[in-house]
């Protein structure tokens, strides 16, 4: 029963370990990659949290038409002794109402007072909604300046994922370098014991072997370290981010994947830069109406007590608690401070002038855009153009080493020959490799600049 449960549970741990290795050599396609780094990367994260900033805002600035109504209540004991006679007030001046008496009187005096006062801007000709546009404004613009992030993202991505693929291809050329070299290894080791071969040639052979091992070790390292900066800003193991070997081979095989139409004017970037344009010619407004006259309605009710009676008689202090007359008071107001115009006009040449340079950045982003739009066609051509003629290159290479390698068998030329052939063969499949990667990037670049990356990503599996 004991060495059954062992059985079980070595079995179980082989399966797992199975399940664990498939699952982490199935790669990951570029849009599930993009997904998940739009759903994890804690930038976007932070951008999202910053647009709910700019939304709490607004709505901060949609109520500030709500009016004041403010409540007051004290009781108080003291002396009421008055004079005539003008005065400013410094703070808060305390206040004796009444009659002026021939000469003062120190009896305590207890009285109460209650205020409920409502101050209500009403009108102020256009300002509250020039705030409102504005407030609105910054949220397109945090909006704007997100998608533009995310966008950026999706670039950064994209780049990315198709480095980790050339890397993939370097790494698969050095495995097969790496073979070729363990062969010529391998059939020195046999004609030096046969006497055909010196002895040096083994020794030539190992280091070309070592070399070619040493250069997979540091293609692996590379590829780590972009696995792991792929992992930071999707979340995802690094050793799960293997890219898929099509991608490359599926966008070559299709020939119209580059003939599409730029979408410059909807490209995110010009969307953040013409929202900030936007921004700015609402403040304009805003500044125009922030000067404006207030109407305003002002109103309040209070009661009061005291223990001084009608006659003028000083009662006792308790008598003064509880209101014994009521009061109210409703009025409209109309308030404008002359030399606003004065600063109306300094504060609208500063934003004119703010407006001015956000329309100026806009239009350098277009045109950073178009001069961006027709390098990536002249990369685009170029690409097309490598692709057509390595082919060449390569299969002189293979057919070269492949003729080396049998005269070098049947000992018609030495090691030196042979080594170069096999370099120049690894140059060109190193080349092959480089032209598909400069051809997938171009064709990226060129949708990532005229906003056509869904096209591309629609023709992937």
């Amino acid at each position: 029963m004991l060495s059954l449960k062992r059985c079980f549970g070595m079995l179980l741990l082989l399966l797992t370990a199975i399940a664990a290795r498939a699952q982490q050599s199935t790669p990951i396609t570029l849009k599930e990659l993009l997904s998940r780094v739009n759903q994890k990367a804690p930038t976007l994260l932070t951008d999202s949290a910053a647009i709910l900033i700019r939304q709490s805002q607004a709505a901060e600035v949609r109520n500030n038409w709500l009016p004041n109504l403010k409540l007051n209540y004290q009781a108080d004991i003291g002396t009421s002794n008055n004079t005539t006679g003008p005065y400013f007030g410094f703070g808060i001046v305390p206040s004796s109402s009444g009659g002026i008496r021939n000469q003062s009187v120190t009896t305590a005096v207890g009285d109460n007072l209650g205020i409920a006062a409502l101050d209500w801007e009403i009108y102020n000709f256009g300002k509250y909604g020039a705030e409102n546009r504005v407030a609105n404004s910054d949220v397109a613009v945090e909006q704007n300046q997100f998608a533009e992030s995310k966008y950026q993202l999706q670039a950064y991505t994209i780049g990315g994922y198709l480095h980790l693929l050339r890397l993939q291809d370097f790494l698969n050329i050095q495995a097969r370098n790496i073979q070729r070299n363990e062969q010529i290894r391998r059939s020195i080791q046999s004609l030096a014991k046969s006497g055909v071969r010196a002895g040096v040639d083994t020794s030539i052979a190992e280091a070309e072997l070592s070399k070619a091992r040493l250069n997979y070790i540091e293609l692996q390292n590379q590829l780590k370290q972009l696995q792991l900066q792929m992992a930071a800003i999707s979340g995802m193991p690094y050793q799960s981010i293997l890219p898929d070997t099509t991608v490359e081979a599926g966008l070559i095989n299709q020939t119209s994947a580059y003939l599409f139409a730029a979408d410059t004017a909807n490209h995110p970037l010009i969307n953040f830069y013409k929202s900030v344009y936007q921004n700015n010619l609402q403040r304009e407004d805003l500044v125009k109406k922030l000067y404006n006259p207030k109407i305003s309605l002002e109103a309040a009710v209070w009661g009061r007590g005291s223990s001084i009676d009608g006659s003028g008689n000083f009662n006792g202090v308790s008598t003064g608690y509880g209101f014994d007359r009521g009061n109210y008071l409703v009025g409209l107001g109309i308030s404008y401070n002359l030399f606003d115009l004065r600063r109306r006009q300094l504060k609208l040449n500063t934003q004119k002038a703010s407006t001015s340079y956000a329309l100026r950045k806009l239009e350098e982003q277009r045109q950073l855009l178009a001069a961006s739009a027709n390098q990536a066609d002249v990369e685009m051509q170029t690409a097309l153009d490598r692709l057509k003629e390595i082919p060449h290159q390569l299969k002189a290479a293979t057919d070269g080493y492949r003729q080396k390698l049998s005269l070098y068998k049947s000992g018609l030329t030495d090691i030196i020959e042979l080594n170069a052939a096999l370099n120049i063969l690894y140059r060109a499949e190193s080349d092959m490799a480089e032209a598909k990667y400069e051809y997938a990037n171009a064709l990226f670049q060129k949708a990532i600049t005229e906003n056509q990356v869904g096209t591309v990503l629609n023709l992937l599996k």
